[in-house]
């Protein structure tokens, strides 16, 4: 048996998972990590990155860049033009990131699921109430980012970013082990509340979720890093024009990002739990 397939092994027994992610100094890893994997010393970055490799499918084929200067950036890569293609039928809004599907569907008046058995409320996860407004009784998706995906995340439609709304939290992993156990965990992490705007005049809003060695998110129109030590503000308004699968930002390793839309969209075919989608692929349909 080789060591990736002992590792997974271990990782798959729930309650081991469950301590070696979750019962551990969550937020002072998170802080070395981001420190950590920032290191341009070649040793430190090469050991790194071929440990990464031992213990996860990590494949590097669709990288822009051959070399990276630290473990950062290369968890932060971008691809090759034309890895990701993006649909472009107009009534079709497209996934902003790479990702496994998580729980998705109609939102029930204003709850949604996290994972069976354990609902949470917009309010809960936006803190918002004009915004709740708009997606009650509308669709959601969760996409779920493993560490070896790429972890930038794209415009999902011609949009305006009017606002963002940093929420800062803990830093729980968001596999689905600990979405079972822990209770209104997307509520609780640290997220940024990105409400967007389409020529439609529809508004849909993404929520990037961060998590354990995960807690910075960086958006190109925004002149801050969101991270554990940001103060504010909190409340950042915008007038950022973006074109359907224009870069947004990125996750510092990777994450959850929950999509939301309001009555009137409803999932693409393909939109399934559990199924592997890429960024510029069908993810909620416009009625006509």
């Amino acid at each position: 048996m080789t060591i990736r397939a002992m590792f997974q092994q271990i990782m798959q027994h729930e309650d081991l998972n469950f301590l070696l992610t979750n019962r551990i100094p969550r937020q002072l890893l998170t802080r070395f990590m981001g420190w950590f994997s920032q290191i341009e010393q070649p040793w430190v970055r090469d050991l790194s990155i071929g440990a990464w490799k031992i213990f996860s499918d990590l494949d590097l084929s669709e990288a822009k860049k051959t070399k990276f200067t630290s473990l950062h950036d290369c968890f932060t890569r971008e691809l090759k033009e034309g890895a990701r293609p993006v649909e472009a039928a107009p009534n079709i809004m497209t996934s902003p990131s790479d990702g496994i599907v998580g729980m998705c569907g109609k939102i029930d008046g204003t709850e949604l699921i996290q994972a069976k058995g354990f609902p949470y409320t917009l309010h809960d996860l936006m803190g918002n109430q004009d915004w709740i407004n708009i997606y009650r009784d509308g669709q959601y998706i969760t996409l779920r980012l493993t560490a070896t995906m790429y972890h930038r995340f794209h415009a999902p439609y011609d949009c305006t970013v009017n606002q963002v709304n940093y929420i800062s939290g803990d830093t729980w992993n968001v596999n689905p082990i600990a979405l079972k156990r822990v209770e209104k965990l997307f509520c609780k992490n640290e997220r940024a509340v990105i409400r967007c705007t389409l020529p439609s005049s529809h508004v849909i809003t993404m929520v990037p979720v961060a998590a354990v060695l995960v807690a910075s998110i960086r958006l190109h129109f925004l002149n801050v890093l969101l991270h554990l030590k940001y103060r504010g503000p909190n409340v950042m308004t915008c007038d950022a024009r973006l074109s359907k699968g224009q870069e947004m930002g990125w996750f510092q390793h990777g994450s959850t990002i929950i999509i939301f839309a309001p009555a009137g969209f409803t999932l693409c075919e393909n939109i399934k739990t559990g199924a592997t989608i890429r960024m510029g692929e069908p993810l909620l349909k416009l009625a006509s």
